[in-house]
Parts: structure tokens; sequence; C-alpha cells
């Protein structure tokens, strides 16, 4: 049996888990009359009110969208829009396996610091859960991640025309992809005909170019995970026995992948008794996963369109330091969808650019979602209470 026939089941079981570019995915929420809530993020809205509305996306496509305001709050507000990380995400962005939401929360605490929100569901998403459309054509636009981003600039137009809203002060809040929305819009309002934002919340920063990005998921972290859970004592290399232990008390999908790879004979190149961590085990994982294929990556292939796409544009890193405006940068340290160091990267890139009014913040022990959560098993829940005080505070002193 081939090298490739032989970690053909790891490869499809690496890419089908890959989250392209750090979105959360399609979610399986319970849905009460059309909005996910749990039982404090309902009592969350007292004190505050809830429009609903629909915005005009053209190409055939009216999205629905929550505009909300302070209760008794007069005159035109600042306002925060909400833009989701990658996938066909609901307004809510509705996360997987009952993990409530990411914006809800958000929405929540900006409303208790005067400002008003606005949150939409995407092109092909008709209501919250996600519910997704039936029409191909929206499901896949082409060209989809400038769509998403003409989308965007549909909803910046669309809240900058409402009575109620201080169209110079629109703040763009965004996680994962919608980091990169946010800044590519940021960095030039003219070309997408909208207002200059008053300043960008990123949360998940994508702060290096899609290949770069999917190599660290994909590939990266399993020797990430082998040099900081497996090699005991920091050798580079794993005998049996850490080979062994290693695989104690991981989900039984994942110990597969490891031990399909460590305990087969064939892996230990130089036949020392000992697996070299980036020398053998790195290229037979490497193969595996055929990230060297990009953008032709095994298990991606539905999403080759959106990846050669998103290429095309400027990551945060590159279009951030163009704005002017204040940004405030959240990521957290065990990421291992958009890494912090891209965030910090990212953050002196908006500093040498002459911007003084630039703040980043990266959470131990968080992380895409920014809650807490094993660094190699993350599990999707919303974001920390840490990470809402934060933007909260973040919003009151630029309102």
């Amino acid at each position: 049996m081939t090298t490739a026939r032989k970690h053909r089941k790891l490869a499809v079981a690496l890419t089908a888990a890959a989250v392209l570019a750090g979105g959360v995915g399609v979610a399986n929420a319970d849905v009460i009359q059309g909005t996910a809530v749990t039982a404090n993020q309902q009592s969350g809205w007292n004190g505050i009110v809830r429009k609903q509305v629909q915005i005009d996306f053209g190409k055939g496509w009216v999205t629905k969208a929550e505009l909300t305001v302070p209760a008794g709050a007069k005159g035109r507000l600042p306002l925060v829009i909400m833009l989701h990380g990658s996938g066909r995400n609901d307004m809510n962005q509705t996360l997987p396996d009952n993990g409530g939401s990411t914006f809800v929360p958000l929405a929540q605490g900006a409303s208790r610091e005067g400002y008003a929100t606005l949150r939409f569901n995407k092109r092909g998403v008709t209501d919250v859960g996600p519910v997704e459309s039936t029409d191909p054509a929206q499901l896949n636009p082409e060209n989809p991640y400038d769509q998403i981003q003409q989308d965007a600039a549909s909803v910046i137009r669309f809240a900058a025309a409402q009575p109620n809203v201080d169209a110079s002060k629109i703040y763009l809040l965004g996680h994962s992809e919608g980091t990169n929305v946010a800044a590519n819009l940021a960095s030039d309002p003219a070309k997408y005909n909208i207002p200059k934002p008053a300043g960008v919340i990123a949360m998940g920063v994508v702060g290096k170019d899609i290949r770069t990005l999917l190599t660290l998921q994909l590939y990266g972290r399993l020797l990430l995970q082998m040099h900081d859970e497996f090699d005991v004592d920091a050798d580079g290399q794993l005998t049996a026995v850490e080979s062994t232990d290693g695989l104690v008390g991981l989900p039984a999908e994942a110990a597969e992948q490891f031990r399909s790879v460590l305990l087969d004979p064939a892996t230990d190149a130089d036949h020392d008794g000992k697996i070299a961590i980036d020398a053998e085990a790195g290229p037979v994982l490497r193969a595996a996963t055929g990230i060297d294929n990009y953008p032709d990556v095994p298990g991606l292939e539905d999403l080759k369109a959106y990846v050669t796409d998103i290429a095309k544009f400027p990551t945060v890193t590159e279009a951030l330091p163009t704005f002017t405006g204040p940004t405030l940068l959240l990521n957290g340290e065990n990421d291992l969808q958009t890494p912090a160091r891209a965030a910090l990267a990212a953050d002196a890139a908006v500093a040498a650019a002459g911007n003084r009014d630039h703040t980043i913040i990266i959470y131990p022990g968080m992380a895409h979602t920014m809650n807490i959560t094993p660094k190699f098993a993350p599990e999707f829940r919303e974001p920390d209470q840490r990470v809402v005080t934060d933007i909260r505070t973040w919003l009151r002193s630029h309102r």
C-alpha cells in the first residue's frame, strides 16, 4: 500500500474538519420563532428596542436584519455593524453544538453603552439557525468574497440612511473573515461608496494570507500539538513511549489520526527508533493534508472559488494601516485558525503607519471564538465576558 493511499483517511478527516479562514460553519441550534436564544440572551435584551428590517443586497437577494437601539434613546446614535466569520452565518453568528452565538452578547453590550447595532443574515441565509436558501445562485455567487464585501457595503449604506443613526459614527465589528472585510472596507470607503467608518473592532484577526492560514489549520497545528503534548522531553523527537502516551486522553478521531502516522514503522525513515516530529512525521502529515496542491486541496473542493477570490484582496495587516481611525484588535492566544502572532503583526503595521489610536489585547487560554477552551480541541462558545467588557470599555471611550 502506498503512503498516499495509507493516509487517505487521515487527509480526508483533516481537511473536512478544517474551518476556512476561521469561520464557524453551520450551526445546529434550537430555533424559537425564528431566533436562536438562551435564557440569558433573552433577558439581555431588556431595555433594548429591536426592529426587524430588510436590506436589499441586489442580484435578487433581500436579507433579514435586526436594528437595535437603547430604549428611550433620542437623536442620532453611534452604531456598530457586526460582520461575520466565513461560512453561511445568520445575523447572530449562531454557533455549532448549542454554543450560543457570537453577536448577541456583543450587540447587547454595545447597546448598554448607548450604541445602536445592526446584525444581518449573510446572502443565502434566510433565517436564524442558520436556515439556508435553496437557490444555488445565492449560496454560491460568483466572486464569493468580493460579493461578501459588496453585501457588507450595502448594510453600511442602509445604516447610514436610518434617521436615528449618526452616519459619521458607524463602527465595524468583524470576527475572522469579518476582520478582513472590515479592514478592506475601511481602507477604501470611496471604492465601496460608503461613509468612512468611525472605527474598526477585529476579533480573530485575519493577519495572514489564506494559504498561510490554511497551512496552519490543516497541517501546522498537528506539528504544534505533537511538540506541545507528545514531546515530553522537548527534544523534537518522539520515542515509542511518548507516541503511545500522547494518544492517551485524545478524542477517538484525533487519536486515530495521530496513531496512523506515529505508530507506522515507515514514518521512522532513518530507523533509529524515534520519530523526528518535523523531519519525519512532518512530511507524512503534509502529504496527507494535500496543502501543497493549493488551491486544489483535497476535501476543500467546494471552497476553491472562495479561496481563490479572497486571495486577491489585502489581509488585515495590509489593509488596516491605510485606515486612520481607531482600531481594536482582539485575539485568543490559543487560536489555531487566525494566530495571535498575526494579530500582533497587524497591530504593529497599524502603529508603523502612524495611527496613534490602536489597541491590541491577546487573551490567554482563549481560542478562535474568544472563549476559554482547550487549545487543540476547541469548543465553540460565546465570547468570554472579559471580551464583552473590553469591547464595551473601548466603545464607551470612543462614543
